[in-house]
């Protein structure tokens, strides 16, 4: 799953500092709700994010009051520019190509 989030104007190295190091019952939290691996990239204000999971709905189910999720997406919310709601209609950046 691709995805595109973006950061209020001068909080990139925030919310750099803010993953440097990512709770313990958070990674569990991700990792339980069938994550592999996710990867962010930086461009400016814009992030670009690589989610490696299986069903990627069931994981925002899964997440959505899940309490280490709770206040890590409080804590995000200071951060960019639009608050993630968990409210479902989250599809991700739809892919265009692929090298076969």
């Amino acid at each position: 799953m691709a995805l595109h989030t973006r950061l209020k104007p001068g909080k990139e190295a925030e919310y750099e500092s803010v993953h440097a190091v990512i709770p313990p019952d958070l990674d569990e939290a991700l990792r339980g709700a069938g994550v592999r691996s996710w990867r962010i990239w930086r461009d400016g204000l814009d992030l670009f994010h690589v989610v490696e999971v299986e069903d990627y709905a069931k994981m925002r189910a899964v997440l959505r009051d899940h309490p280490a999720n709770i206040p890590w997406q409080a804590r995000m919310s200071e951060l960019l520019d639009v608050e993630d709601d968990y409210s479902g209609g989250d599809s991700g950046v739809g892919l265009v190509w692929e090298l076969p």
